[in-house]
């Protein structure tokens, strides 16, 4: 079976497909509302669910692998596959196409939605679901479509809150930024930095003062992983000021030295 040979297990069962059914589902440690949180999976999120047991299910991600406890009813059927990927870092869902009805929900950045038609309501279009909702048809991509930059994707998501787990526009850590950023220019990675800093792109030595560096590079540290926006700046979701921001990287590798020391490796994706 799937997982068979990656985990210690008395059996191993044939996963059941599913989809994840809310905006956001924490993917905890353990089948309780106190358990860590490891990571998240975002709405239309395929999964294979191994195990249901008094409200939980111990499920694996399609897209990663990254197995955890979600919620029974977070989850739901598959229907018909998606088409589209939210392209903003949030979107509203409407009940139908008019932006002025209260909204029935809210999107992330990366949310597959199943697009079955289109409307307009003065002047603004509309991509509706098979429940009638709707959603800005701008802030939708079809999927295959990708951005040409994923550190541009990044930038867009600055000033989100930092949260331990988080790969949405809602809240965010370190490898979920870039995850969730590469995600959107085409490239699936694994969600932990040490994933990250162990395979994703090739190593590199940067020089002497980090002059080797430039867009697009990821430097790391025990634990945390940032991007590079050009030779000097960079960009990471930090519990340093709780956010997605700018920071000079020399700056940051003084901050962070004296907590967790030097940065420990440099990858070219």
């Amino acid at each position: 079976m799937r997982l068979e040979g990656q985990v210690e297990a008395g059996r191993f069962v044939q996963g059941k497909p599913a989809r994840i059914s809310v905006a956001v589902a924490d993917v905890l440690t353990a089948p309780r509302a106190d358990a860590g949180v490891n990571t998240q999976f975002l709405f239309g999120d395929d999964v294979l669910v191994y195990e249901v047991a008094n409200g939980w299910a111990w499920v694996q991600a399609e897209r990663d692998g990254y197995v955890g406890y979600v919620r029974e009813a977070e989850i739901g059927q598959r229907g018909a596959a998606p088409t589209h990927l939210v392209c903003v870092p949030r979107t509203f869902v409407y009940p139908g196409p008019d932006l002025r009805f209260a909204r029935a929900g809210t999107l992330s950045l990366g949310s597959a939605v199943t697009v079955v038609g289109a409307a307009e309501t003065r002047g603004t279009n509309y991509a509706l679901l098979a429940d009638g909702k709707a959603l800005i048809a701008r802030h939708l991509v079809p999927l295959g479509q990708y951005a040409p930059d994923y550190v541009a994707v990044a930038e867009t998501l600055l000033g989100t809150p930092y949260l331990w787990g988080g790969v949405s526009g809602f809240g965010i850590d370190c490898s979920g930024l870039v995850q969730l950023a590469m995600r959107m220019a085409g490239r699936d990675v694994l969600r932990d930095s040490d994933m990250q800093a162990a395979g994703l792109g090739e190593a590199f030595d940067p020089g002497a003062d980090h002059a080797g560096l430039r867009r697009g590079d990821l430097v790391f540290w025990k634990g945390h992983v940032a991007i590079m926006t050009d030779g000097r700046d960079m960009i990471h979701a930090n519990g340093h000021t709780m956010t997605v921001a700018r920071e000079g990287l020399h700056e940051a590798i003084a901050r962070i030295g004296y907590l967790y020391g030097t940065p420990t490796g440099f990858r070219r994706p």
